[in-house]
């Protein structure tokens, strides 16, 4: 287990005049990606909120920040993208739902939905091309911009898995996230070339109100752009809905919602899908982790999950991550910790309700290293943990047992290092890039 403070430079602080002892500001990890060489990115955000009343001379502020690890867990590098005043995008990073791929040329890849996608050097030292879409394109009445994805993963044959946004969906304004799509081997993301995205599967087809001027011509299905008629069919809630037998339950498929999809392979895929939410509460509506071939077929979901006492809508984190080299996948919510293979049979529980697997009611689980580990953020005290996950998942109790009982031992290594106030860790040793 490696313990990485999620760290911020110690001139981000003093620019923005942060005292780490008020209340009034608050730091997010957003995303975490690692590399085949065992270098990891952390994405996360800062933030202060504006005191009220308003104090001219202490402003609200928010910085996404992109920091690199050496293999040792030594923060060598920090991007930190400039944002315009207007809240548009200025160069990279800047939208919502922010996550990272590393391509097989090494470089980063920042996307931000509803649609926007930026390579930055391994370096973290330069942006070498975009594709951005501005914010306010979520509300906008069609396409702005020149976007490319929303969500990018990568499978072990360099495809790109990618989601990525439409307009006039359903009764929904602005941009929904509506699209699974996949590059053909061999056509890579590169600087003057945006590579064409094969939809394989849409979440609905009810599109009726677009027209011609909502299409994106790098995202086709056949010969054509998706438009209307022209997509995958059935769609993710039909497919669903017949799966499990929820024609017309209040509690199904009708007016769901994606999240970002992730690879268990060259060909397969997994896309989480969840039904509408509640203000009474959500707990025990229908969830599924589909399993989708390239050709846009449900294979099955993964398995073994109660809609009441596994309910991912507690805590409203439906992130599942891959394994792609090791065909598994892995989900973490309130109530535990879940491994599958590739099959969607399910392999492994850690209960949250468990004493040796409680602290991890404390983790949002970000992605999985080529090298299998499990990549995991501390919400409250701002560290990213690398646990390894043995080859026979039925060793997964075992090792995630032992790299929480190792925690405490590490944190206070980096306490003694960095020094931190109410865990903000400021550094001053990495080269801070301004993109």
């Amino acid at each position: 287990m490696t313990l990485l403070p999620v760290t911020v430079p110690a001139s981000l602080v003093r620019r923005h005049g942060l005292d780490p002892e008020a209340h009034d500001w608050g730091m997010k990890a957003e995303h975490a990606v690692a590399t085949p060489a065992g270098d990891t990115y952390v994405l996360s955000i800062l933030w202060r909120h504006d005191r009220y009343p308003r104090d001219p001379a202490v402003p609200g502020f928010s910085e996404r920040m992109i920091t690199r690890y050496d293999a040792d867990g030594n923060p060598v590098a920090t991007a930190v993208p400039e944002q315009h005043s207007d809240g548009r995008v200025a160069t990279v990073g800047w939208g919502n739902d922010a996550n990272l791929a590393v391509l097989p040329d090494g470089s980063l890849a920042v996307s931000t939905r509803p649609g926007s996608t930026h390579l930055v050097s391994p370096g973290l030292d330069e942006v070498r091309a975009g594709w951005p879409m501005p914010t306010a394109g979520v509300l906008a009445d069609g396409p702005a911009g020149d976007p490319f994805a929303a969500s990018v993963a990568v499978t072990p044959g360099g495809r790109l898995l990618c989601t990525t946004s439409e307009y006039k969906v359903d009764n929904w304004a602005g941009a929904i996230l509506n699209l699974v799509a996949v590059t053909e081997p061999g056509d890579v993301l590169a600087p003057g070339h945006k590579p064409r995205l094969r939809a394989i599967a849409t979440l609905t087809s009810r599109t009726p109100r677009q027209t011609g001027a909502d299409a994106q011509p790098h995202v086709v299905f056949g010969d054509a752009p998706v438009l209307g008629a022209n997509r995958p069919s059935p769609s993710l809630a039909e497919a669903l809905t017949e799966l499990t037998g929820t024609h017309r339950s209040l509690y199904g498929y009708d007016r769901s919602f994606m999240t970002r999809p992730s690879a268990l392979g060259d060909d397969l895929f997994v896309v989480p899908v969840y039904g509408h939410t509640f203000r009474s509460g959500s707990r025990g509506q229908e969830f599924s982790f589909a399993l989708l071939d390239d050709r846009g077929t449900v294979r099955g979901r993964l398995g073994g999950l109660h809609l009441y006492q596994d309910s991912p809508f507690t805590g409203f984190d439906f992130t599942v991550v891959a394994d792609p080299y090791r065909a598994r996948a892995f989900h973490l919510n309130r109530y535990g910790l879940y491994a599958w293979t590739a099959d969607g049979e399910l392999r492994a529980r850690l209960s949250t309700a468990d004493k040796p697997f409680k602290p991890l009611v404390h983790f949002t689980l970000l992605d999985c290293t080529p090298a299998g580990e499990l990549l995991l953020a501390h919400r409250k005290q701002h560290f990213v943990l690398r646990v390894p996950a043995p080859t026979d998942l039925a060793d997964l109790p075992a090792a995630v047992e032992t790299a929480l009982s190792g925690i405490a031992k590490a944190r206070n290594a980096a306490k003694k290092r960095y020094q931190p106030v109410n865990w903000l860790w400021a550094e001053e040793t990495s080269t801070v890039h301004r993109l």
